[in-house]
Order: structure tokens, then sequence, then C-alpha cells
């Protein structure tokens, strides 16, 4: 049975869709990016610590993950407040920018770590975009300020790169470590 350590709907979502069961329990983690920390090692870093927190039965495989937006070097994790979500927004028009997750899966003694990128090409967007889409509420819970599956869909140009990661779980890349792990402890 897979654990998946999140409160995130939207990774819950991903995993009912691609008809994998699992159940959730919760991990919560001190997120603040350590001096220095590149947004790849930041995002799988906080996968494993989600990953170790919770506990799990010797037949289970517990998933923690993380994700971040990344323009100019910068990660945008989600708003503090509508005013954050605007100046995101406004940075994010017109430009292309990179969204990275990270996952750890972790059965029993055995751990694997692996990240997911995929470029993100958002459209430009007038004051007045940003400003409506901010009043909707959406951006508020999101790194980056947007859901790609959402309102935001109408803003997004192109991606190079995997769908689901940009949603928040890169699942074909936690099938592929899942078989991994699994090949591991034969």
């Amino acid at each position: 049975m897979l654990v998946l350590a999140s409160q995130s709907p939207r990774r819950s979502e991903i995993l009912r869709q691609a008809g994998i069961p699992f159940t959730v329990r919760v991990a919560v983690v001190d997120e603040t990016p350590l001096e220095g920390e590149k947004p790849e090692d930041y995002v799988v870093r906080l996968a494993e610590l989600k990953a170790l927190a919770v506990p799990a039965g010797p037949d289970e495989t517990v998933l923690g993950a993380d994700t971040t937006v990344v323009i100019d070097g910068e990660m945008l994790g989600k708003p503090a407040d509508a005013a954050e979500a605007r100046r995101m927004l406004a940075r994010l028009s017109g430009r292309q920018h990179e969204v990275i997750t990270g996952i750890c899966l972790k059965r029993g003694v055995e751990v694997v770590r692996d990240c997911a990128a995929t470029k993100v090409w958002f459209a430009p967007m007038s004051a007045r975009e940003i400003e409506e889409y901010v009043a909707s509420g959406e951006p508020m819970d999101k790194a980056g300020a947007y859901a790609i599956q959402g309102l935001a869909s109408k803003f997004i140009e192109r991606i190079d790169g995997c769908y689901c990661n940009v949603v928040g779980l890169p699942v074909a890349l936690v099938r592929d470590r899942q078989a991994h792990l699994t090949r591991l402890r034969k």
C-alpha cells in the first residue's frame, strides 16, 4: 500500500486518476529553505523529510513530495497574501519558468529520491487579468501563485515536460521509482 505523506488535494487527485491505491498520512515539516540551497536540493530534501515523518508498516511505501516554481534562479513558494500573489503573477507574465517537484519513496530502510522539472511558458497577463485571477482565490495555496489545472490554464502557452509535475506530482516518475524500490527489496 502507498502512503501519501501530504495533505495536497492535487496530489491525491493525481494518484486517484492514475488508479494508484493510497492512503493519506499528513506530514508536518519545516519548509524553510536552507541558505544557498538549490531548488532541486530543496524539494528533494522536503520530500524526504515528509516521507520520514509519517509512520509506516513493513508492507507500506511512503511517498513524500514537494513542489516549487523557479524563475531567474529564485524559488516562488505559496504566496503569503494577495499582494504577493500579484507580484508573483506579474513576474511570470509573458515569461518562461520551471516547476520542480522532488519525490521520496521510503519502504523499510530503503529510500529512493528524485526530482522532475517542467518548463512552463506564461502568456502576457494584463494588470486586470492578474487582479481578477487573484480575486478568485485560486492562487493562494499554490507554488508560484497559479494552478495550471484551474483558471490559470488560459494563460499557459505551452509546457515542456510532465503536466502532472506542474500540478504537483510527476506520477510517471513516482511509478518508475516505486518499481525500482520494489526491485531493491527482492
